[in-house]
């Protein structure tokens, strides 16, 4: 899978495909990566990549020329279908089902905003779809593209060496992940539980379904259904 991303700060994104997991899957030929300086779009001998919105008000916007540009000549050089993602506090919310489905592809343009955001033309008629990955607003995209690229990446197939891993995890299953522990056993005389030092593998599941309905019950409880409330409030004797 390739991750085309715009930014005005190319290095900077550039650090994610640079170390852990995402690493891996570069280094094993299943993510590619193209980082593309909008600057390099503009036409002026500023490079300006932002002015003064219309109507008036505080801070800049991000102007709609150079985004045009550089979507345009990316497409033309990319053979398949290539959507445009915007990542914005007003999108649509990403969640591990979104980057499971973003996965299996296409390949991906992602467009890192700046200042008060992007002219309007480029949301209605370039990006394919806008997310948020919360609900707070940073200083640029380059973070929350980075975020999106990571969890994409380790869905990838291969990219994580035990696929397992992925599927356990929390939100997969619709659930917050259960409670880990390694060695040592015994820390500070805090215990492992018993059940998972038994070997006892339907025991081990079913703890650990119980712990991450329980964990979910307390952190997360909009996530279960009324059958899944119910059963963590009798497992908690509530």
């Amino acid at each position: 899978m390739k991750f085309h991303v715009l930014s005005i700060f190319p290095d900077f994104v550039l650090d994610v495909f640079n170390y852990g997991v995402v690493r891996r899957g570069v280094e094993a030929g299943l993510i590619e990566h193209a980082v593309h300086d909008l600057r390099e779009y503009t036409t002026d001998r500023h490079r300006s990549t932002d002015d003064m919105p219309f109507g008036g008000g505080p801070g800049m916007v991000m102007r709609c020329e150079p985004i045009y540009a550089a979507v345009e000549a990316i497409r033309a050089d990319h053979p398949s279908p290539l959507p445009l993602i915007y990542t914005s506090p007003a999108g649509e919310p990403f969640t591990q089902q979104m980057a499971e489905e973003l996965a299996v592809g296409p390949d991906l343009l992602l467009l890192c905003g700046r200042y008060e955001g992007v002219d309007q033309r480029v949301l209605d008629n370039l990006v394919d779809r806008e997310i948020s990955l919360g609900d707070y607003v940073l200083s640029g995209g380059e973070l929350p593209v980075m975020s999106l690229i990571d969890a994409v990446s380790r869905l990838v197939p291969g990219v994580v060496g035990d696929s397992q891993s992925v599927h356990q995890e929390s939100f997969t299953s619709g659930l917050l992940d259960w409670p880990h522990y390694t060695r040592p056993e015994n820390f500070r005389d805090l215990d492992v539980p018993e059940v998972l030092l038994s070997g006892h593998h339907a025991n081990i599941d079913s703890w650990r379904a119980e712990q991450a309905l329980i964990m979910t019950f307390r952190r997360r409880p909009e996530l279960l259904s009324p059958e899944q409330l119910l059963r963590a409030k009798q497992i908690l004797g509530l």
